[in-house]
């Protein structure tokens, strides 16, 4: 007995007349793919994604904000060449907004156009069918992504913010991959989209949405990752100097911070230190740039301290 491919298991519930090919051929293949689109990661990060694509599984990436949750959804639609979906989630974020809802206007000039010559019951049922139709719906980003025919990365960035009646609206998509719309029936998905989720843990997360994903957490990276990272995305650096910039920001994290440099704000840094033509860091550096790197007066205060503590330059 042959072992059951979750893809094709996915496409016949779907039914798709033929399972869409993998994007991937090996996590290996992720990494040296995400690469291309200076997207470093590490190998759980390749591993989960690998698997997400063979198992038509929905990927939950948590971790401190700045650490290239999103980015990893972005580079995976560019290296895969699908279409890129999102919906940015907020408090607040209800159906009408992230699946569909009814173009009130159109329907209503249909039904001034159509009351003129209804005479009965019946013609009136009928206008009333006719409303409904799906001229008059309005595609929020999960439907368009099921409806989506061409190839598709779902990302559902900072799903932690929405309330957890709107997180059970996320639920059907997740394991079915269908949209159920009362006035319509069920919509399911012409192709497999990759759907990515991300959270910053702002808050817990119901065991009902985290069952249906697999689960990968984000952290800072280590020191050698996260220089290759600053010589990747910041033009013009040197190798030293992304190496001195990545000790920096390791010591800092170490730190009792309100909230420690996320890698976003490390580049931004690093491309602040390029503008000023700096070939290395060195305390009068450091001291005049941190509030590039730290968001709060008192975080920058206490690395000023820290760094101008040691008593020698940086470099």
């Amino acid at each position: 007995m042959g072992a059951i491919d979750p893809r094709q298991e996915l496409a016949d519930r779907l039914g798709l007349t033929e399972v869409p090919p993998a994007r991937f051929a090996s996590p290996a293949d992720v990494t040296e793919r995400l690469r291309a689109f200076d997207y470093l990661g590490d190998d759980s990060i390749a591993s989960v994604t690998f698997l997400a694509d063979r198992l038509a599984k929905p990927v939950l990436v948590e971790g401190p904000a700045g650490t290239g949750k999103t980015a990893l959804a972005k580079a995976v639609a560019d290296a895969t060449g699908a279409r890129l979906i999102r919906l940015q989630c907020y408090e607040g974020l209800d159906e009408s907004k992230a699946l569909y809802e009814w173009n009130y206007r159109k329907q209503l000039l249909r039904i001034q156009a159509g009351r003129g010559d209804s005479t009965g019951s019946e013609e009136w049922s009928a206008l009333e069918d006719d409303i409904f139709a799906e001229e008059f719906l309005l595609e929020r980003p999960l439907l368009e992504a099921i409806r989506a025919k061409d190839p598709v990365v779902l990302l559902i960035d900072e799903v932690d913010r929405v309330e957890l009646e709107t997180e059970a609206l996320l639920l059907e998509i997740l394991s079915e991959y269908q949209v159920s719309i009362p006035e319509l029936g069920t919509m399911r998905a012409q192709q497999i989209p990759m759907v990515f989720l991300t959270s910053n843990n702002t808050r817990e997360l119901s065991e009902a949405l985290k069952r249906r994903c697999l689960y990968l957490f984000v952290g800072y990276p280590e020191l050698e990752r996260e220089r290759d990272i600053i010589v990747s995305r910041v033009p013009g650096i040197s190798t030293a100097l992304a190496e001195q910039i990545a000790q920096v920001v390791r010591s800092l994290r170490q730190l009792d911070l309100k909230k420690a440099p996320s890698v976003s704000e490390t580049l931004d840094w690093a491309r602040t230190l390029v503008v000023l033509g700096r070939q290395e860091i060195g305390d009068a550096d450091a001291a005049e740039t941190l509030h590039i790197l730290l968001k709060y007066q008192s975080d920058i205060d206490k690395a000023k301290k820290e760094l101008l503590g040691r008593g020698k330059s940086l470099a």
